[in-house]
């Protein structure tokens, strides 16, 4: 099966639209602070299931699917400073929390299954 047709892939890739989106409506004073930080992080849970999908190894697979989660937990964290600086909403922030939440679920599973 291709990357791209996991769904945690797909969902993943959708929470990089979402937050590319809203990121740019941050102040002018985050374009080069939290805006950029937060597309890298988003955009790199993506690039690490593609690189590890392509390694050779499943255990290489498995390093890189860790550093997704790792880059998952760093969204988490900035969309918590994004709402208390009063960048977005509390809905938005608990929409994408909560896709975060299960995109970490199902990296795990994924880990685990490697």
């Amino acid at each position: 099966m291709r990357i791209e047709d996991m769904d945690v892939f797909r969902l993943a890739h959708e929470m990089v639209l979402k937050i590319y989106k809203i990121t740019a409506d941050y102040p002018d004073g985050e374009k080069y602070g939290l805006t950029p930080q937060m597309r890298r992080a988003t955009s790199s849970v993506c690039m690490n299931l593609m690189e590890g999908g392509y390694r050779a190894g499943r255990n290489e697979y498995k390093h890189f699917v860790s550093i997704s989660r790792g880059s998952c937990g760093e969204v988490k964290y900035q969309l918590l400073l994004s709402k208390d600086l009063g960048y977005i909403t509390a809905d938005i922030f608990n929409e994408y929390s909560g896709a975060y939440d299960r995109l970490l679920m199902m990296l795990t599973k994924l880990h685990n299954s490697l």
